[in-house]
């Protein structure tokens, strides 16, 4: 069947889809910024997809899934305005300026993120603008990496036998910079700390960490490509976090804490590659409670 009309009967399923779960309309003059999660296509959200399917115009971020385009309807404008460290970007006054200005037009407007939009992703800046220029936005929440790409790794950000306080950062300011944060109360105050853009800064924040008193020899883990076919997980520690971090791909998402030692069982993912799956015989089987 030639793509065009499988893509016009996955959107007329994905219209039906979001006609049975009573989806809101994507109205004109409307701009809705949404996430389309780490990477893996399968994690966008039905309303996600259905925003996909209903826009005029998308402007698309560089992590995106590039598949997910192709259940845009015909005719839609697609606009690239991403943003990567060290390569030409777009700035994000000229972002939230053409959202404003194409919904002026009446059109129906999808600013498309990987991950989540307000989870370093600068949703909230774009929110922001909107509300002030008096356009009318809808949020729609995304799976972001530093919970589900950890997952696709193994890694989960909560376990009761080692934390219940996770803390999320990113190691990339406004300006570029490693930001000016409480590294003592940060190092103190959470086991489980997940780091988003923080490659550049990996070994300089790896030394904050240990100076406030956290442990050389703690579990560490850089997920670079979460989600995705070319997904790589290097183990380590926060010593050595700042060579490991030269050595991985981009983007990547770091995690430190005793959660990374629970991956050599929960490497799900390595396991369907044919790895094998450590796993204790559990007996009969029994009722849950």
């Amino acid at each position: 069947m030639p793509q065009d009309l499988t893509h016009a009967a996955d959107r007329a399923a994905i219209q039906r889809l979001s006609t049975a779960l009573n989806l809101p309309a994507f109205e004109k003059g409307w701009v809705w910024l949404a996430g389309a999660g780490p990477g893996d296509p399968g994690l966008i959200t039905v309303l996600g997809l259905h925003a996909i399917a209903a826009a005029d115009v998308i402007l698309y971020d560089s992590l995106l899934n590039d598949g997910l385009l192709g259940f845009a309807r015909p005719g839609a404008e697609l606009i690239f305005a991403g943003k990567r460290g060290g390569k030409h970007s777009c700035k994000q006054s000229d972002i939230s300026r053409n959202l404003i200005s194409l919904a002026h037009k009446d059109k129906r407007v999808l600013r498309l993120k990987g991950g989540d939009p307000l989870v370093f992703g600068r949703g909230a800046e774009e929110a922001l603008t909107l509300a002030e220029a008096g356009v009318p936005f809808r949020i729609v929440p995304g799976v972001t990496a530093g919970i589900g790409g950890l997952a696709y790794a193994g890694i989960p950000v909560t376990h009761r036998d080692t934390n219940h306080v996770v803390t999320f950062l990113t190691g990339h300011g406004a300006d570029g910079k490693l930001p000016e944060l409480d590294w003592v109360s940060i190092a103190r105050g959470s086991p489980t700390l997940v780091l988003y853009m923080a490659r550049k800064y990996a070994g300089e924040i790896a030394a904050k960490l240990i100076a406030a008193g956290r442990t050389p020899t703690e579990p560490a883990a850089i997920v670079s490509n979460a989600s995705l076919a070319d997904q790589t997980v290097q183990i380590t520690t926060l010593a050595e976090l700042g060579s490991a971090a030269s050595r991985s791909a981009a983007p990547a998402i770091v995690v430190i804490g005793e959660n990374v030692t629970l991956r050599e069982q929960m490497d799900w993912l390595g396991a369907l590659a044919g790895k094998t799956l450590l796993a204790k015989s559990r007996g009969a089987m029994k009722d849950v409670c």
